[in-house]
């Protein structure tokens, strides 16, 4: 997929866990792990707009467009 996750590269950054990050954006750790492994289908923006705003990040931290 030409789309890349670096989402756990800010959480390393930030020195976050998934736990903590799950608590402070209201979703589960099951589906931050989908997001985080990159295998996620969609992600909607209040969720993105959320992720950014704890994490201090801007989406293209966080999303990675690479064309094959």
């Amino acid at each position: 997929m030409p789309i890349i996750v670096n989402l756990d590269v800010v959480m390393a950054q930030r020195k976050m866990s998934l736990t903590e990050l799950s608590e402070r954006v209201g979703i589960t750790m099951a589906n931050l792990s989908i997001l985080k492994s990159g295998k996620a289908k969609a992600m909607r923006f209040t969720t993105l707009e959320k992720i950014c705003e704890v994490l201090s990040c801007q989406p293209s931290d966080i999303l990675q467009y690479v064309p094959e």
